[in-house]
């Protein structure tokens, strides 16, 4: 089954971080990059995301 791709909204609300954490941490290497779905749009597979949210430190 293919993998669902959430927008940056999605993100935000899954995640709890805001627009500019998402790119910040993304600079550092710290959260995954999106993929291009078109020319000018983007998304996260939701598997990343998932991953992402199960390494992070519960604190």
């Amino acid at each position: 089954m293919p993998d669902k791709h959430l927008r940056r909204l999605a993100v935000e609300n899954l995640t709890g971080l805001s627009r500019s954490t998402i790119y910040d941490l993304m600079a550092k290497g710290q959260f995954p990059r999106p993929v291009r779905l078109t020319a000018k749009a983007v998304a996260w597979p939701e598997s990343a995301i998932a991953d992402w949210l199960a390494q992070r430190d519960p604190a």
